[in-house]
């Protein structure tokens, strides 16, 4: 249990979203249970989240430890591109979450890798086994799963000292000036909503190179290679250089946009193109590391999802 005093200038704000920035370490979605719950009172008496806060009040938040969930094995096809004793390599599908979290403890690659190991290295932790590096939701393609924990060690310092290479493909909207670049900023989460990162001066170092492999009316595919791997990197740097990736909810990738096209034929066209795709279109494309054990250098490719590749047939025309 805390409390939280409400600033005496705060402006009329839903509590949930308040205390969502206020806090920053919980989820929104995970507030509104609790407030749900009857975990949280304002000047002593029980609100919804919709309650508007006011100056000066009194907000007493009791958020519980969250329940230690077993996670269940599940018979969920995989897309395995290389397997052997000590790792696994798998085409991650665009909409499939990684490990079980808040609101999300079935069907995730996690879920369905139980069910086909059986057992993966315990250096993840209990919601995280196997889990070497991650993928978002709405992103498909390539990642390692390590079986033992020595392999996921040998993995994870790889994936440290930048040594492990990952190579993306995804649809940006707008024509770049420069056909190939880097982007160098500093990432942190943002202080307004905590499921969105943002270019910060005080974030983590993030640097992402790009090269423009073809060029559309209004789009561009382009090449994307890592540095380093900060949540959202690609998603964040694209947008913050005004090409925002084809599809994306979270960093400005759909209807906002189409205002910035002058011509009424691309305008519908953009509209035919996000009906096609409700999702960032970012694709992980190739994957490198050196073997764990065997010490050979291992590199795999995957080609572009259905939903991707529809996308640049009908730009070709």
């Amino acid at each position: 249990m805390f409390e939280v005093v409400v600033p005496p200038n705060q402006a009329k704000e839903r509590l949930d979203k308040f205390l969502t920035r206020f806090i920053g370490s919980v989820s929104r979605a995970r507030l509104q249970k609790v407030i749900e719950e009857g975990l949280v009172l304002v000047d002593g008496q029980p609100a919804k989240s919709s309650h508007l806060v006011l100056p000066n009040q009194k907000i007493d938040v009791c958020i519980p430890k969250p329940k230690k969930v077993d996670i269940l094995a599940e018979d969920i096809p995989l897309d395995i591109v290389y397997e052997d004793e000590h790792l696994l390599v798998v085409n991650k599908p665009a909409g499939m979450v990684v490990h079980p979290a808040f609101a999300n403890y079935s069907g995730t690659l996690v879920n369905a890798l139980m069910y086909y190991c059986g057992e993966l290295s315990a250096v993840g932790g209990r919601q995280r086994p196997g889990i070497v590096h991650r993928l978002d939701k709405g992103t498909s393609g390539l990642m390692v799963v390590a079986k033992d924990d020595a392999a996921h060690q040998g993995l994870s310092k790889q994936f440290r000292d930048k040594t492990a290479q990952r190579v993306y493909q995804a649809v940006a909207w707008h024509r770049f000036r420069k056909r190939q670049g880097k982007i160098e900023t500093y990432i942190a989460r943002s202080p307004k909503n905590r499921k969105r990162m943002t270019v910060q001066s005080e974030g983590k170092l993030a640097v992402t190179n790009y090269a423009v492999l073809e060029t559309f009316k209004f789009l561009s595919l382009v090449e994307l290679r890592l540095e380093t791997g900060r949540t959202h990197q690609i998603r964040v740097h694209l947008s913050y250089i005004g090409h925002s990736v084809l599809g994306d909810h979270e960093y400005a990738g759909r209807n906002r946009q189409i205002g910035s096209l002058s011509s009424q034929d691309d305008i519908q066209l953009a509209g035919e193109l996000l009906e096609m795709i409700d999702r960032q279109a970012l694709h992980a494309k190739t994957l490198a590391f050196t073997h764990p054990i065997k010490k050979e250098l291992m590199r795999f490719h995957s080609h572009l999802p259905a939903d991707m590749q529809e996308l640049l047939n009908r730009l070709r025309g």
